[in-house]
Parts: C-alpha cells; structure tokens; sequence
C-alpha cells in the first residue's frame, strides 16, 4: 500500500513501512495495520517522517492506541517522531485488506469479508453472505448474532463442528 514508487527511493519511507507493518491491530491482533490497509501514506522530508492513516471508522475506540503505537514503532526504528494525520476521507473499506492479510484472519478464526464493500448497497447491514466456517470450511453456518465485538464484526456458529466464529463485515 505504498502511495508512491518514488518514495521508495528513500530508505527512510522503506524503513517506516517495515516499522508500521510490526504495529499491530489492537482489535484484531493478527492484523497490522499495514495488512488493514490504514496507512495511507508514508512521506519522508527535511523535518522527518510524515504519515496518514485512515481509521476504520471515524469513533473508533483504538485510533488512539493505534496513533501511539505508530509513533512508538516510528521512533523505536530510529526516525524520530512522526507527523500522523488521521485522514477519514476516502472513508475506510474492507476492500484495502488484501488477500493475504484475509488469509490471516481466516486462520485466526475470523471468516475475512466475503465479496466487496462497494458493490453493496448496505454493507455494514447488508445480509450475510453464505460463510465457509474458518475452522473447518464447512458452508452450514448460520448467524447467531448481528454484532460481535465490535459492529465491524458479526456472530456465527457452525452446525458442522459446532464452534462459534466472527465474520468481518464487509465494510
């Protein structure tokens, strides 16, 4: 999710995006928020590093944690304090996790987002797809909750080996 090959040529960009991509999802901790796809973009200049990031929604509860731990991680590899925007236009959607961050939290046990967020009309309350349990790939699930624990996600159990699974909303 690099926002320009020509920053690349600066080792200090390249070296931010490996600290960013160890910085973790508080909420979904098998995720970074490299994988999340909120880092938007990592700037280098004569007074430092610069970096947008694009919360998954505009109150969530771990943007500050997130904030802290960018500017943690920034400094712990040596590049000083970072400028950090929080930039909440385009908003956030499930299509900028890609697909092997979706395999992650597939084996986390989380079902990743089925389909994409802008080819629905209601995403976060749209129906749920048909979901292949995360544990077992079995398709005989059913919903048992619209929320999980967070709105982003919803509850689910599988009939096939019983165990209950999140659903990361498309979003």
């Amino acid at each position: 999710m690099v926002n320009a090959a020509a920053t690349l040529d600066d080792p200090r960009v390249v070296l931010a995006w490996e600290a960013l991509a160890g910085v973790m999802d508080p909420e979904v901790p098998v995720l970074s928020v490299v994988d999340l796809g909120i880092v938007r973009a990592v700037r280098a200049d004569a007074s430092g590093i610069a970096i947008d990031l694009t919360p998954t929604y505009t109150g969530c509860p771990a943007t500050a944690a997130i904030r802290l731990d960018v500017e943690n991680a920034i400094e712990a590899a040596g590049l000083g304090r970072p400028r950090i925007a929080l930039v909440n236009a385009p908003a956030w959607t499930t299509d900028w996790i890609g697909p092997d961050a979706r395999e992650k939290l597939r084996a986390y046990g989380i079902a990743p987002p089925a389909g994409k967020a802008s080819e629905l009309k209601a995403a976060l309350f749209a129906e749920d797809p048909v979901l292949a349990c995360p544990r077992c790939g079995s398709t005989d699930t059913r919903l048992t909750g619209r929320f999980g624990s967070t709105a982003c996600k919803s509850l689910h159990a599988c009939n096939a080996c019983a165990e209950p699974f999140e659903h990361f909303k498309c979003i």
